[in-house]
């Protein structure tokens, strides 16, 4: 059965929310670019709604705007209720993993979920990441090493880790097979860096 209208997610003007930020902050294009990483013309596009932006340039845009990546998914009407189609979600790929958003709109959004898709040799493990709130991990398929304040913990089909995020861990699918995580990370209102070291070092 459906859900009713008025609990499905209603796509976003991401390029509206991202043109009255740049504005309402004095930036140009070419300011925001710079803060940003982005280009010009890639910037632009999305304002303009011609090009829908990843995840990865959420994050960079947020950064350089000072606002949590929320900020870009707000209605006229604060929402109470997001519904995701899965073939709507918001997909982006960094250091080998694919990523796509599972949430993302609530005005005081503390929860961000991310189903990940690790190849074999594919994560974070360069340098220890260390972040505010707290941060769950369950393996849905394969096998993945974290590791957390020294200590390793390796995640096979229906393992799971809850741990406070503010001590240093990183990840690695160190098998031969992919590996599919479900990631989600607590954090408090208006801190954003969680999923951005994670998903956008």
């Amino acid at each position: 059965m459906s859900p009713p209208a008025d609990l499905e997610h209603k796509p976003p003007d991401v390029g509206q929310s991202l043109r009255l930020l740049r504005d309402q902050r004095g930036l140009s294009l070419r300011a925001l670019a710079d803060r940003s990483g982005l280009s010009i013309n890639a910037i632009n596009r999305i304002e303009r709604g011609e090009a829908s932006p990843t995840v990865a340039s959420l994050h960079l845009l947020s950064t350089a705007l000072d606002v949590p990546i929320t900020e870009f998914f707000h209605h006229d009407d604060p929402q109470t209720t997001v519904f995701v189609k899965r073939e709507l979600r918001v997909r982006s790929q960094h250091s080998g993993m694919d990523i796509e958003s599972l949430g993302a709109g609530l005005r005081h959004q503390q929860l961000e979920p991310f189903l990940v898709t690790l190849p074999p040799g594919a994560g974070i493990d360069h340098e220890p990441i260390a972040h505010c709130g707290q941060e769950f991990v369950y393996c849905v398929e394969g096998e993945i090493d974290y590791r957390i304040s020294g200590s390793i913990y390796t995640l096979s089909q229906g393992d799971s880790l809850l741990f406070e995020a503010a001590q240093p861990h990183v990840f690695r699918n160190t098998s031969r097979l992919p590996a599919l995580l479900l990631m989600v990370f607590h954090t408090h209102q208006g801190d954003h860096n969680a999923s951005q070291s994670h998903l956008n070092t």
